[in-house]
């Protein structure tokens, strides 16, 4: 049976790693429990994932509230691919984007299951979203944590999460996404949660809203 997370085992799944991890302890301690963070399961979460790689948070919310905006609220895959290529610059879709926009949309019309998705184990979800042009591990990885909230993925190649390491585990430098991921390990079967901490713990350093 597929686990989801919600705010109840979300909190005890936070107490149980304070009593595996003091690093992660005091941490929650620091910055309380973090947020649910939930996403709709929806193509408008992978276009805004999309917008997210590799810019920041803020950004890629400026450019998904205009896409928003120009679609009357309705991001759907249609009204996405009815869009021009000027208006796709002027929402904030680089080139290499807004092609990876165009073929998740066309993904979607020619029948890709997402709704299906919930019912797979978390490789099965995985590997259809990478199937994706543009759809990466980390990506994928994200839309997992956050839309079908399951509570043991780490998204390797996630930076902010290894600034945050860094600091929470008092650590001399960044550590590689392949150290972190091993680290990860020792946060089994609650690793998505541990990801929550070190997020959270890294908006509140910064002031950042973390809702």
């Amino acid at each position: 049976m597929l686990t989801t997370l919600d705010e109840d085992l979300l909190m005890a799944a936070s107490a149980e790693l304070a009593g595996l991890d003091p690093a992660l302890a005091a941490s929650l301690t620091r910055s309380g429990p973090p947020p649910l963070w939930a996403r709709d399961r929806s193509f408008g979460t992978l276009v805004h994932l999309v917008l997210e790689q590799q810019v920041s948070l803020a950004s890629a919310q400026a450019a998904f509230d205009r896409l928003t905006a120009t679609l009357d609220g309705n991001v759907a895959p249609e009204r996405l691919l009815a869009l021009g290529d000027e208006q796709m610059l002027a929402i904030g879709f680089s080139r290499q984007k807004r092609d990876y926009a165009r073929g998740v949309a066309a993904a979607m019309l020619d029948g890709f299951d997402l709704d299906g998705l919930a019912t797979l184990p978390d490789d099965e979800v995985r590997a259809r979203l990478t199937s994706l042009r543009g759809i990466g591990r980390w990506t994928a990885d994200v839309y997992l944590i956050m839309s079908l909230r399951r509570p043991d993925v780490w998204p390797h190649g996630d930076l902010t999460l290894a600034r945050s390491a860094m600091v929470v585990l008092g650590l001399p430098e960044r550590p590689t996404y392949e150290a972190l991921g091993a680290r990860a390990e020792r946060w089994r079967p609650w690793r998505a949660v541990a990801a929550r901490i070190l997020w959270h713990d890294f908006l509140l350093v910064r002031g950042l809203p973390v809702d």
